[in-house]
């Protein structure tokens, strides 16, 4: 069984399904008596994108364009459903999706372009719909504090979601657009168990630093809900109630959930972490995931893959039903406002300097 490495989530870095070669883990000699061999870095690359909005047509998902500032996310949570992206890379959803980054320079004029395309038709951007925004790489590259801008500026209505405290970085941003109806935000959220925290989610924001997430951006006029996201069946689900009233007491105003996927690679990875993290109930923990997906590790049924189906699943659903309603979590969601987008008077002559440049 393969054993944490300081800082990461996965416990292996196994080929991407793509890849025409294998890897596989070994055991070379060493052990803990021996000095430690060097920590595993984080790589930054840059990604030369032609376009920045990403489109979906999945009827689940609550939104049709998203955007990714980053591939890979050095936040490491063992379960995030984004890591089998990294396999269309030729790299593992392992090690390599928490440590290989790619972020794209050109963001902010990738993104003026679109919003200027004569075509272009206003709906709210989802940003961070497969990766963090807020990793910790943000505070060098400011990718998405560039994408923001550029929303402002041309008042585009968009809603984030994050794990990191370091989104009240830019709360002058989200305040503004949110007292005008142009964003709103979620803050994820899943055990308030600083030990869990860091062994499920190794990089991220403590659970105290995203409750403080919360209140800063509740109190700069953004709206701001709490997502328990995922619900992890005889790990984490009996703090479904606590997450949720901390949430509210910081200032959150609205709350989801969505119980573990674990699609493709993940479910090996997830199950590897289990047995090494918290192998007194790795039997049980699975166990009661199947029971929410018709007896197997993974149901791809759009219609129920983000609630699950089963009377495990039913339970959530009920106990969160009554939570929200319990702090006030469940009042209507207030659509962002379409029509004050308009293409600022600035942004035609950049653009067309970029056109020629590129």
């Amino acid at each position: 069984m393969n054993k944490a490495i300081n800082g990461r989530g996965a416990r292996s870095n196994a080929s991407g399904r793509y890849e025409a070669d294998r890897r596989e883990a070994w055991d070379d000699g060493w052990t803990d008596q021996d000095e430690a061999a060097p920590p595993l870095r984080t790589t930054l690359s840059p990604e030369h994108a032609r376009t920045i909005i990403a489109r979906n047509t999945s009827p689940d998902v609550g939104f049709d364009r998203s955007i990714n500032p980053y591939k890979g996310c050095e936040h490491g949570c063992i379960y995030c459903y984004a890591r089998p992206s990294h396999a269309w890379m030729g790299l593992s959803p392992g090690l390599d999706f928490e440590s290989r980054i790619f972020f794209k320079p050109h963001a902010a004029r990738l993104l003026e372009q679109e919003l200027s395309k004569p075509r272009y038709v206003c709906r709210r951007i989802h940003i961070g719909g497969n990766t963090d925004p807020y990793q910790p790489v943000e505070r060098e590259t400011k990718s998405t504090r560039s994408i923001l801008e550029v929303m402002q500026r041309f008042k585009q209505p968009f809603s984030i979601i994050t794990k990191s405290v370091l989104i009240a970085r830019d709360a002058d941003i989200l305040g503004d657009m949110g007292r005008q109806g142009l964003a709103s935000a979620f803050v994820s959220i899943t055990t308030l168990d600083r030990k869990l925290a860091r062994a499920m989610e190794p990089r991220a924001s403590t659970p105290a630093k995203r409750l403080e997430a919360i209140s800063r951006l509740a109190e700069a006029g953004c709206l701001v809900g709490v997502g328990f996201a995922p619900v992890i069946p005889g790990l984490n689900d009996h703090e479904l109630e606590a997450v949720l009233e901390a949430a509210q007491k910081a200032g959150a105003t609205s709350a989801m959930y969505v119980t573990l996927r674990l699609p493709l690679e993940i479910k090996d990875l997830f199950r590897e972490w289990l047995a090494d993290a918290r192998p007194d109930r790795a039997a049980r923990v699975m166990s009661l995931i199947r029971q929410t997906r018709g007896g197997k590790d993974y149901d791809p049924d759009w219609s129920q893959r983000m609630k699950g189906t089963g009377p495990v699943a039913e339970l959530i659903a009920v106990r969160f039903k009554a939570a929200v309603k319990r702090y006030g979590l469940d009042g209507p969601r207030h659509a962002l406002d379409v029509t004050q987008f308009r293409i600022p008077a600035d942004a035609r002559p950049q653009l067309d300097l970029f056109d020629l440049a590129s």
